[in-house]
């Protein structure tokens, strides 16, 4: 019996990004599209960005979630367009964030405050963080460092 699209939507909201693994690949928005096509599950997955070193590791994680819940004829679809961004994350992928000690992106350009004491005292410390999609940042209260995840 062929799972209903809501389903496997759940069932993608368990998988865990390789990076951030308390945010799923739902909530970073990064799955596009679920469809069947016959028989077959396609799913459309867009890197955060072109050079992810996870985009395998996610498309595996995806399908071997699904074949243990017994879909087995599978595509996974890598698209790049149009490109990610961080305006697909959800509210609960960045309330998930915050949590986990990463500030979440912003359109004005920096964390709004530190995601762990709330404090508005931030600054930058390099544009590089432990990911391509993040920056290094630290607090001028707690003076905790965090990541920032950069808004593309």
């Amino acid at each position: 019996m062929r799972p209903e699209l809501a389903q496997i939507w759940d069932w993608l909201d368990a998988v865990p990004d390789p990076e951030i693994p308390v945010i799923s690949v739902v909530d970073l928005g990064i799955v596009r599209d679920v469809a069947w096509h016959g028989d077959m599950l396609e799913i459309a997955v867009t890197p955060t960005y072109s050079g992810c070193p996870a985009t395998s590791v996610i498309a595996m994680d995806i399908e071997t979630a699904l074949r243990n819940r017994g879909v087995s004829d599978i595509r996974i679809k890598t698209q790049i367009a149009p490109a990610w961004t961080t305006d697909w994350l959800s509210e609960k992928g960045r309330a998930k964030l915050v949590e986990y000690g990463i500030a979440p992106p912003r359109a004005a350009g920096g964390p709004e405050s530190c995601p762990r004491c709330g404090s508005k005292s931030v600054s930058k410390v390099s544009q590089f963080g432990s990911t391509p999609c993040k920056a290094h940042w630290r607090c001028g209260d707690c003076l905790e460092p965090f990541d920032y995840f950069k808004c593309i």
